[in-house]
């Protein structure tokens, strides 16, 4: 069927998520601030550690810096702080 001619919608992303079974996808899913250290050691079998290190070698160490100081401080890569956060989020309303 011609995508001009569906009923839903296509949306085109600049950088598509890569393959779960891709190195990349590791890289992927440690930027995204809503995929916890837990879904990707789920999906991959890798432990937190493990992603750091995959971090570090694939990264430039400016680029190392900046994600480890994001993932650490600012984003909620950690499933408990997630639901804890949210929940606290949750009861200011």
């Amino acid at each position: 069927m011609n995508p001009k001619h569906s009923k839903f919608p296509v949306t085109r992303v600049k950088k598509p998520e890569p393959s779960k079974d891709s190195p990349d996808w590791i890289i992927w899913a440690a930027w995204a601030d809503r995929i916890t250290f837990e879904e990707i050691r789920k999906v991959t079998g890798l432990t937190e550690s493990k992603v750091i290190a995959q971090m570090r070698k694939s990264l430039k160490p400016s680029s190392f810096r900046l994600w480890r100081k994001r993932a650490s401080t600012q984003s909620i890569k950690h499933q408990k702080l997630f639901h804890h956060r949210r929940n606290a989020s949750r009861a200011e309303f």
